[in-house]
C-alpha cells in the first residue's frame, strides 16, 4: 500500500480497538520505515520565529491540521491548518521579559495553558480561551527556591505543574479548573528526593498522564535516573528506578509516554552536544513499577517521545541528532528522519508534530 494511502487509512476514525490494532501493526511500522515509501518530518515554515531562532520546546498536538507551539522569548504559535500559516498568540508580557515557554497543553483551538520555566517569579502558568488573542497569568511562583519544569493535563479540568525538589521533595501544584487557578500539594506522599535529583524542562514531557488518575513524573541529575507514579492525580507517589544512566546534573530520563496505565516509554541520556548517551532508553509493562532497557536503543540523547495512536506497539523519539522510531513497543528502535527536534507529540487523529531550535517545527507526511 502506498504511504499515502496507509497513512489516510491510520488516521482515519478509529475502529473498535483490538481488531483495529491488530489490523494496522503491521502496516503502521512499515508507514514508519525509513525510505522513500514511509513517512517522515516535513517542515513547515513559522515565519518571524525561524528568522528569529526562537526555540521551541513546548508542543501540543491537537489534531492533524491543529497544534500549538512555545518557546523562547515568550513565543507561542498555533496553526489551524496543518502548518501552511501560524498565527503569532504570543502573551506580550511574555514576550516583554522574554520568558522560557517549556510546555504548553492546549485543550482545542481557543483554549491553551503555558508554562515559563526558570528561578523565583520566572517560573509562571498563563491561560487562553480565546486562541490566543487575550492572556492571563494563573499563577506566578512566589518561591525563589522552586524551578517548575512541566505541566500535564488529565482531562481539560484537572491538571498538575511540578518543579524541582525544594525542602528536598519535588513540588506539585494542581489545578481543577482548567488552570485557572493553582495550589500546591501536601508533599507529605512525595518520596525523599535524590541529591542533585531535578526534572528537566527540555520537551514538555517529563510530567505526563493517562486516564483520570494517573501521571508519571521523569527524573535525573542524581544517582539515578527514576520515573515516579501517582495513581490519585499527585497526592502520593511511588518512585522506580529506570535503567536510563544518570549519575551527572546533565544526565537521566528526560521524557515519557504512556499509551494507557500500563504500557510506558522513558528516553533521554546526556544532553551535552557530542557526548555519548548509551542505554538511553527504556520500557515498562507495569505502569512503571519496573523498567527494562531497549535491546536497541537510541544512539544519542533524545528529549521527547510520543506512541503512535495507532498500531500500539509504534512511537517516534526526538533529539537534537535526529528521530527513531520504535516498531516493536520500546525493544529496539530504528532511524526514521534527521534534523533537530526537542519535542513530539501525536494527537488521536494520528496527526504527529515535532518542533524544536531554529524556529522548526515540523508534521508528519508521506515522503515525496
Amino acid at each position: 500500500m502506498c504511504a499515502a494511502i496507509l497513512l489516510a487509512a491510520v488516521t482515519a476514525a478509529p475502529a473498535r480497538a483490538d481488531t483495529a490494532d491488530t489490523a494496522a501493526g503491521a502496516g503502521t511500522a512499515d508507514l514508519f520505515a525509513s525510505g522513500p515509501h514511509g513517512v517522515g518530518w516535513a517542515l513547515k515554515d513559522t515565519g518571524p520565529a525561524a528568522a528569529q531562532g526562537v526555540r521551541f520546546r513546548g508542543l501540543s498536538a491537537v489534531g492533524r491540521n491543529a497544534a500549538w507551539v512555545a518557546g523562547s522569548r515568550g513565543t507561542v504559535l498555533r496553526t489551524g491548518d496543518g502548518g501552511r500559516s501560524w498565527q503569532d498568540v504570543s502573551p506580550p508580557g511574555a514576550v516583554a521579559e522574554g520568558l522560557e515557554l517549556r510546555d504548553i497543553e492546549a485543550f482545542d483551538a481557543r483554549r491553551a495553558v503555558a508554562l515559563s520555566t526558570g528561578e523565583g517569579a520566572a517560573s509562571r502558568i498563563l491561560r487562553t480561551e480565546d486562541g490566543g488573542a487575550t492572556w492571563t497569568e494563573a499563577f506566578r511562583n512566589p518561591d525563589p527556591r522552586a524551578f517548575y519544569d512541566c505541566l500535564a493535563f488529565f482531562d481539560s479540568r484537572h491538571g498538575l505543574a511540578v518543579s524541582d525538589p525544594v525542602d528536598g521533595r519535588f513540588r506539585v501544584l494542581a489545578t481543577d479548573d482548567g488552570g485557572r487557578a493553582w495550589r500546591v500539594l501536601p508533599d507529605a506522599g512525595m518520596p525523599q528526593a535524590l541529591p542533585g535529583e531535578a526534572g528537566f524542562a527540555a520537551g514538555g514531557q517529563c510530567l505526563v498522564t493517562s486516564g483520570p488518575r494517573d501521571v508519571w513524573l521523569a527524573t535525573g541529575g542524581g544517582p539515578a535516573a527514576r520515573v515516579m507514579h501517582s495513581a490519585d492525580r499527585g497526592l502520593t507517589w511511588r518512585a522506580a528506578d529506570s535503567t536510563v544512566p544518570a549519575g551527572d546534573p546533565a544526565r537521566g530520563a528526560f521524557a515519557l509516554a504512556f499509551r494507557d496505565r500500563t504500557s510506558g516509554l522513558a528516553v533521554g541520556g546526556d544532553y551535552r552536544t557530542g557526548l555519548p548517551s548509551p542505554l538511553a532508553a527504556a520500557r515498562s509493562a507495569d505502569g512503571g513499577r519496573t523498567w527494562t532497557q531497549a535491546a536497541a536503543p537510541p544512539p544519542a540523547y533524545r528529549s521527547g517521545v510520543a506512541w503512535y495512536p495507532y498500531g500500539r506497539t509504534v512511537a517516534p523519539a526526538v533529539g537534537p541528532t535526529g528521530t527513531d522510531v520504535t516498531p516493536d513497543a520500546g525493544r529496539s528502535r530504528r532511524p526514521l528522519d534527521g534534523g533537530s527536534f526537542d519535542t513530539v507529540g501525536c494527537a488521536a487523529d494520528g496527526g504527529c508534530w515535532a518542533a524544536g531550535e531554529k524556529g522548526r517545527v515540523a508534521r508528519l507526511e508521506p515522503r515525496r
